[in-house]
């Protein structure tokens, strides 16, 4: 099944990714919420706050306008609003309950000590007794943070300095013997699983190795509707070893296609369902974590835009700024933002604007402007305050101007 046409490839991309769809309605319900992550599979989740946690986005990305609180009931409230639970699945990430068993292989991998950090794997080897003192008080009080166990007596240093009761804490995850029950700020409460998940999600048949790892794949093949091995394999963090049997396997089941895209190197895997569609009119902010772009060699090929986030690069080494959201605009990234939410202040600060080659013409200006005043309105922002001196900056002074937005 060729796909000749790079346009082509990039309409089942976006509309795979929930991007081809109507307009976003106008009032969103958790039904609306739920399934985009159905769709997606999974939201990634990142501790950086620059703007908003990296999760809230992908939805406001697709749906416009809605409350975050219908995200954080379906990812942690108690009973049947709970739709969602936390895993290592493309990093940490949110996923729906239906994926819960097909992770379990990778939580019996982590109780051997397979497949995780080698730390992490250290220490589940030689601190048996403080991860079940850990688990026993997990048991006994119920859903609790780390800091609430740790005995250590000097403050914590940096990332991974991690206190042996957190240690132990992330290994029971890992191995799927407690699981997220709530968050506090940002700090993970755990909890057994037979507290949190559905009991009829538990009591599901385990799946064997390559029946869960079949499914991640054509997950991900649905989630990205033309993708290579590389591509496949990366979207639930699945190695080569497992992935490529797994893949020959779906297509000689004919559950995957193989297929040809005009200027990839590597042949590509789609559905057989997948067909070439209309057109895809679509603009948005993307959050660097989202499933559409997350695989940077694959955004490359999809868009020819190089991105990388920059937040770890010195400042006097960026080019394009801190906390940088690529401008989704008409099946192009047409542009990237880099903004701030200064809550403080009651505004969004754009402090750097990039027009992508061939740039944007007035009326995608004018739909970038408005995307910014709809992010400041859902940020609950009363305005926009750009602080960038480029020649894009002017255009889009103009564009929010006319909007009333500055």
């Amino acid at each position: 099944m060729p796909y000749q046409s790079p346009p082509h490839t990039r309409r089942l991309a976006l509309t795979a990714q929930g991007f081809g769809g109507r307009q976003p309605p106008a009032l969103v319900r958790s039904t609306q919420v739920n399934r985009v992550i159905e769709r997606l599979g999974l939201l990634q989740i990142d501790s950086v706050n620059a703007l908003v946690r990296s999760h809230y986005l992908p939805l406001f990305s697709r749906l416009g306008h809605y409350s975050p609180e219908l995200l954080d009931q379906a990812a942690w409230s108690q009973g049947r609003r709970r739709t969602l639970f936390e895993y290592w699945g493309h990093e940490a990430s949110l996923l729906p309950l239906s994926m819960f068993p097909m992770m379990r292989w990778r939580m019996a991998r982590a109780t051997r000590g397979e497949d995780i950090y080698q730390q992490l794997a250290r220490f589940g080897r030689d601190h048996q007794d403080t991860i079940r003192r850990v688990l026993g008080s997990v048991q006994q009080l119920g859903a609790l943070g780390a800091g609430s166990l740790s005995t250590r007596q000097e403050r914590a240093g940096p990332w991974w300095d991690w206190s042996e009761e957190k240690h132990a804490l992330e290994w029971l995850f890992a191995a799927g013997e407690v699981t997220v029950a709530g968050r506090r700020g940002f700090e993970r409460l755990y909890d057994l699983p037979e507290r949190v998940i559905p009991a009829p999600i538990l009591r599901q048949p385990l799946l064997s190795e390559a029946e869960a790892q079949r499914g991640l794949l054509k997950h991900a093949a649905s989630a990205l509707g033309v993708a290579t091995e590389r591509d496949l394999r990366d979207y639930f963090r699945l190695n080569p070893v497992d992935a490529r049997p797994r893949l020959a396997e779906l297509v000689e089941a004919g559950e995957l296609l193989t297929c040809e895209v005009q200027g990839w190197k590597q042949s590509a895997y789609c559905l057989p369902q997948a067909k070439v569609l209309r057109k895809v009119e679509a603009s948005a902010l993307l959050s660097p974590f989202d499933s559409l772009i997350w695989e940077r060699s694959r955004t490359e090929r999809l868009f020819d835009f190089r991105y990388r986030l920059e937040i770890y690069t010195p400042q006097a080494k960026r080019v394009y700024g801190y906390y940088v959201l690529p401008f989704l605009h008409n099946e192009r990234i047409a542009a990237r933002v880099d903004l701030r939410a200064e809550r403080a202040l009651g505004r969004l600060a754009v402090h750097a604007v990039h027009e992508e080659e061939p740039g944007l013409d007035d009326q995608g200006m004018f739909t970038l402007a408005l995307n910014l005043q709809r992010m400041a309105d859902w940020l609950g922002l009363e305005r926009v305050q750009l602080n960038c001196q480029r020649e894009s900056a002017g255009r889009l002074r103009v564009a929010l101007a006319g909007i009333g937005c500055v």
